[in-house]
């Protein structure tokens, strides 16, 4: 007989395996960044423009991701 809580573990691996392949599989952003953000007009550090595509800040990001800007 199979333990409900290995069950609810495994369950709970696969639907997080599922979430992060679904991650992956969007598109990103890529080309050339700006090095400044576009809402703020504060400097993206080098680190994030190294990334590729890039045209907002963190905290900019952050709120646009949440729905909170526009």
């Amino acid at each position: 007989m199979v333990c409900p809580f290995d069950r609810a573990q495994a369950l709970e691996q696969r639907q997080r395996d599922q979430a992060i392949a679904a991650q992956l599989a969007k598109s990103r952003a890529s080309g050339p960044s700006l090095t400044h953000c576009q809402d703020c007009d504060k400097e993206i550090p080098l680190a994030r423009q190294a990334l590729g595509g890039m045209t907002r800040c963190v905290p900019c990001q952050t709120l646009t991701e949440k729905g909170l800007r526009r």
